[in-house]
């Protein structure tokens, strides 16, 4: 009798386990989906995109239509930094033709979003032209220091031989993004990554990136001192990073 009983525990305690797993991952599931909605990322950069998120036991598909090419890799980096996500399929679409590869239109586009997850530049909306791979800058900016940052990181871009900066230096100050502003997680690892990829001194290096409330830790190899210190500085001027741990070997 009591080995009966035993028995029957051990049915009905399987068959919750069975039951309750299902609706955990659930659970896991629709938190996924939401936190990549809520994210700084979709709700600022991708907001006009039409992406649909679905997420089956962390296993993340995204479709839909973006309307630029680096919306892409930008939504897939910050769904695969929520917490629960195993992978991304990324499925998603760009709306019309890309430019073509080394192109001044391709050029256009890689300043443009270069410029754009930087604090420091938060208040500059440059416009960018190309031609023959020689960049021209026009706009505002809220002061020299930020023309010449500009300028800097646009010369950084691969590809780019020349630029010329027209941009005036505006007398109302504009207030940029203030380093405590709160920004998920997942979000300024995506925005991490991007920036690194995209600056030529920094896009062949193998980062490895993490965020913890803010605060980033980098790991991976750098050549010498001077390219982790680079780096750093790059990583600490990306939108939301509140600290930075580098943790870069020198190789």
């Amino acid at each position: 009798m009591k080995a009966i009983y035993s028995a029957a525990l051990m049915v009905a305690a399987v068959a919750l386990l069975v039951v309750s797993v299902p609706v955990h991952a659930s659970k896991m599931d629709d938190r996924i989906e939401s936190s990549a909605r809520k994210s700084h990322v979709f709700k600022t950069y991708l907001k006009d995109d039409d992406i649909k998120i679905v997420s089956k036991d962390g296993v993340v598909t995204l479709t839909g239509i973006v309307a630029e090419e680096y919306h892409k890799p930008l939504a897939q980096e910050t769904v695969a930094g929520l917490p629960g996500v195993k992978s991304v399929d990324n499925r998603l679409e760009v709306i019309g033709a890309p430019p073509t590869a080394n192109s001044d239109a391709w050029l256009r586009d890689k300043v443009k979003v270069t410029l754009l997850f930087h604090r420091s530049l938060s208040t500059v909306k440059p416009e960018v032209d190309v031609k023959d791979s020689i960049v021209t800058l026009r706009g505002e900016a809220a002061s020299q220091a930020q023309k010449d940052l500009t300028t800097e990181y646009t010369k950084d871009v691969e590809g780019v031989k020349d630029v010329n900066n027209e941009m005036t230096v505006s007398k109302i100050s504009k207030k940029a993004q203030t380093v405590g502003e709160k920004i998920d997680d997942a979000s300024i690892t995506a925005q991490v990554k991007m920036a690194l990829l995209l600056h030529r001194s920094t896009s062949t290096l193998n980062t490895t990136v993490a965020t913890k409330r803010g605060v980033v830790t980098l790991g991976g190899k750098a050549r010498n001192a001077a390219e982790k210190d680079l780096v750093t500085k790059l990583v600490t001027d990306v939108n939301g990073v509140k600290g930075v741990k580098n943790r870069m070997t020198n190789g």
